[in-house]
């Protein structure tokens, strides 16, 4: 049983998305080690898109806004996997229909915080949505322009605006 997220057991991988060791979430974040990453993107069917407002308690960026719902893939998880528990986890959603933006081939990310490789969603809901597991504090629907307002006033995920947004489009 792991007693806190810093000693979940994360899949370390390759450039080609091959697992080449197996290691605490501490040390994968204090090491920035490449590992696998599922994000998703809740669209509303009316042009809107849920952005949401990240705890202060996570491990990296916290209190930042992302697009995505999503997070680090558990060991012997798939992409597609690691998509739906993160959306029961994060905002209460079960048995949807997700879409994989890009089934080909998972897509790289780099910056000076996180190394990984990612698979891309989107999934239609209105809800009803529950944030139970803290991991969200707030969230709203935005039109397209409402986020490029939200983007020049908050301080936003840079993986999931490098990797999703350029994938979705509302």
């Amino acid at each position: 049983m792991v007693l806190n997220a810093g000693e979940e057991l994360v899949d370390v991988v390759d450039e080609s998305d091959q697992i080449i060791q197996t290691v605490p979430r501490r040390v994968m974040r204090a090491d920035r080690l490449r590992h696998r990453a599922a994000f998703i993107a809740i669209l509303d069917g009316a042009g809107r898109l849920l952005v949401h407002r990240r705890s202060p308690q996570k491990d990296i960026w916290p209190s930042w806004c992302d697009i995505a719902v999503g997070g680090v893939v558990g060991v012997g998880e798939s992409y597609l996997e690691a998509a739906r528990r993160e959306l029961a986890e994060e905002v209460g959603i079960n048995q949807v229909d997700l879409i994989e933006l890009d089934p080909v081939m998972s897509r790289s990310y780099e910056d000076d915080q996180v190394s990984l490789m990612a698979r891309c969603y989107v999934v239609t809901t209105q809800g009803p949505f529950t944030f139970d597991d803290g991991e969200v504090v707030e969230a709203w629907w935005v039109h397209r322009d409402g986020l490029d307002d939200l983007l020049r006033r908050e301080k936003f995920l840079p993986d999931s605006l490098a990797l999703l947004l350029p994938l979705i489009d509302f």
